[in-house]
């Protein structure tokens, strides 16, 4: 697990998913023993959506890298609430799993 990792949180006012992924990373930080800089970014237009790269609220990013495997490939990018697919069924969360890998990349 790389030491300290920063993860981006990006969300857009009116979506309430974002408070349950913050909890979400912040739990998994914790049980990975990491420190983790939780930066909070709200994307606020279409423009600043495309420009950041925003796949949706909440979108979460650990050392610049989407958790969500094959979102960096994408380029659907919307000021809305973001639907994850997991092993669970649809989610306004990522995976915890996902987070957790992401937190154990180099």
């Amino acid at each position: 697990m790389a030491a300290s990792p920063i993860v981006e949180l990006l969300y857009f006012e009116g979506c309430p998913n974002h408070h349950a992924a913050r909890q979400l990373v912040e739990r998994i930080a914790i049980e990975e023993g990491a420190v983790a800089d939780v930066r909070l970014v709200e994307v606020s237009s279409h423009e600043e959506a495309e420009a950041l790269r925003f796949l949706g609220s909440p979108t979460v990013r650990v050392n610049g890298r989407d958790v969500e495997p094959g979102a960096d490939e994408r380029d659907d990018f919307m000021l809305a609430c973001r639907v994850y697919r997991t092993e669970a069924g649809l989610d306004g969360q990522p995976s915890g799993e996902w987070i957790r890998t992401a937190f154990r990349r180099p």
